[in-house]
């Protein structure tokens, strides 16, 4: 719980800095209007001299795009960035909500699975005195002192240390994973907000090219870049919560098979290592994902890159785990 606290913290931290950068919109704004200007002059003098030299009457209307750019450079906090802003709000709330209410979901279930591996493991005789510390020293004190007491006394003792170091172990990757898992989520989300700062303070240049014939498809690929990349966030809450349904709907599984007295759980809680994997690879799809809804080649070619980073990590992570893993296993279990 302090793991997550600490990165809904920093995620917080993002979102503040993102605002406290926005008034250094300003200091570009006066250089951007400048050359709006410049190229406004250009546009509607080109655009003048045409219908000049051909005799043709002056269409007035085209000749009023470089003064809507202008004021939307001169008041692009409110006019431009207020309004994409205040129509992807929304997205992005409802898809928090949708990743809030999975989450509760898990740590309900999660305990109660918990309590049944516990009485699943206490309700076996040959696995009670495992887990429950109570039980142990009775069987304990039950046993004599001839050799094959003292025998099963140190069976039982290992036996308990082999589940105690394999329980340690499977906690340790579990823990790790998570937090592999929430590291990818901050660097994304850093990566986002960094872009979304730069995207923010040199928008207003942006928009300034754009008058100039030959780019005005600047102001629309900004536009394009700066939604495809705010939506990384609300695509990142919409994969947490699949995952976390995922997790919900293998919890209820395990749930139900506990309720068989002859149940054994799994103590490793391997499936859930190699879903964790999964997660951690499938988080660096989220820049492609964002392309489909909008297109943006600046930030599918990033998603590109991202994608085979993370399809060698993924294979690192899991060559690592996996080979971890079978070695202590394969030590615990006296291979």
């Amino acid at each position: 719980m302090a793991g997550e606290e600490t990165f809904s913290n920093l995620h917080e931290v993002l979102r503040n800095l993102y605002d406290e950068m926005m008034p250094l919109c300003s200091d570009i704004t006066g250089v951007a209007t400048g050359v709006a200007a410049l190229g406004a002059l250009f546009y509607v003098a080109s655009r003048v001299w045409q219908a000049l030299s051909r005799a043709e009457p002056i269409d007035i209307y085209p000749l009023f795009r470089p003064f809507c750019l202008g004021a939307c450079i001169m008041f692009f906090p409110t006019f431009v960035l207020g309004t994409i802003n205040g129509i992807m709000s929304p997205v992005v709330t409802g898809c928090h909500g949708i990743m809030e209410g999975q989450t509760l979901s898990i740590r309900e279930y999660s305990e109660k699975r918990q309590k049944l591996e516990y009485e699943a493991m206490k309700r076996n005789p040959e696995t009670a005195y495992l887990v429950d510390n109570e039980e142990y020293e009775r069987q304990i004190e039950d046993l004599g002192w001839s050799p094959s007491d003292l025998k099963a006394m140190a069976g039982m003792a290992m036996e308990r240390i082999k589940y105690q170091a394999k329980q340690s172990m499977s906690n340790f990757f579990r823990s790790f994973l998570e937090l592999l898992f929430q590291s990818v989520s901050l660097i994304l989300d850093t990566l986002r907000t960094f872009f979304l700062i730069v995207l923010s303070i040199l928008g207003p240049l942006s928009f300034a090219i754009s008058v100039y014939d030959g780019f005005h498809n600047t102001m629309i690929q900004w536009i394009c870049q700066y939604v495809s990349i705010y939506l990384w966030l609300p695509i990142s809450d919409l994969f947490s919560s699949v995952l976390a349904r995922i997790q919900v709907l293998m919890i209820e599984k395990d749930i139900a098979a506990l309720s068989d007295p002859t149940y054994v759980p799994d103590v490793n809680n391997s499936a859930y290592i190699i879903f964790m994997l999964i997660a951690i690879v499938g988080y660096f799809t989220i820049p492609t994902v964002s392309t489909w809804v909008i297109q943006a080649s600046g930030a599918g070619n990033y998603g590109k890159q991202v994608n085979s980073w993370s399809m060698k990590g993924g294979r690192a992570a899991a060559a690592v785990t996996g080979a971890s893993v079978g070695h202590v296993a394969g030590k615990l279990r006296g291979k």
